[in-house]
Formats: C-alpha cells, structure tokens, sequence
C-alpha cells in the first residue's frame, strides 16, 4: 500500500501544538492533531497508529484529509444534516386540535392509539404511530 507523506507549514504546526496544548477539546480531535504532527515528522503510519493506538485507517483518512482539504478539515468532523422534519407545525397543530376537542363516543378520553386512527381518518397525515402522536402533544404541553 502507498504511503501518503505529509509536509506540515510551520503556521499549521503552531497551531496543532497550541491546539493541543489548552486541553479543552475532544479526545478525537487531539488525536488527529497528534496524527498530523507525528505525521509531519515523517514518522510511518503504523508507528504512528501503535503509539496513538488507533487504526492505520485514521492515519491514513487524517493525512488525505489535510492534502485535499487543509488543517480544519483534517481535524474537525463536517456538519451533518439530521433526519429531516416529519410532520410540520400545521400538522401538529391539527393533531393538537385534535387532542383538545371531544372523545369518540363511547370513550372518556383520546387514548395516543385513537388519536393516531383518526389523524390518518381525517387525512391529516398519511400514517403516524401513537408514539409520534405522544412525542407532539408532549413537546406542546
């Protein structure tokens, strides 16, 4: 396998050493600072990987990630996006509404089980569980 060398700035450099030096960041990103300074010493990633005891992989992603991309994204994770929203506010307020107005005949109370039937009897939503419908009567009060 092809070994990626590395060539640190002198900016870079300071910067991993400060970095490392305040102690107040995530184990993670110590570790790749840590890669890349040993790294920048020309020491072999398997070295490298026994006296930080992480996987050769990591080395090799942190190296790669400072050539194409530089010191920041070498050290810190991209933003992820998340789930996107399931059910928009309008569709919580109905459910709300919903929740708030008379019981079925023949029931005291909505049961989370019955207001989920009648969210999808209504067309509110297409289908929804009576955990959902718990987690948005809960997060309105």
């Amino acid at each position: 396998m092809q070994t990626i060398t590395i060539k640190l700035r002198p900016h870079d450099r300071g910067k991993l050493l400060k970095f490392i030096s305040r102690g107040e960041c995530k184990a993670r990103t110590v570790t790749r600072c840590q890669i890349l300074l040993l790294s920048g010493e020309g020491k072999y990633p398997q070295m490298i990987s026994d006296a930080l005891k992480c996987d050769p992989a990591t080395v090799r992603n942190v190296k790669r990630r400072y050539i194409s991309g530089g010191l920041e994204n070498a050290i810190y994770d991209s933003p992820r996006p998340g789930a996107p929203i399931k059910f928009d506010g309008k569709v919580r307020a109905k459910i709300t509404a919903l929740a708030c107005s008379q019981a079925p005949e023949g029931h005291a109370k909505w049961s989370l089980t019955l207001l989920a039937d009648r969210a999808v009897e209504l067309d509110i939503v297409k289908n929804i569980s009576h955990t959902q419908v718990g987690t948005i009567l809960k997060k309105t009060k």
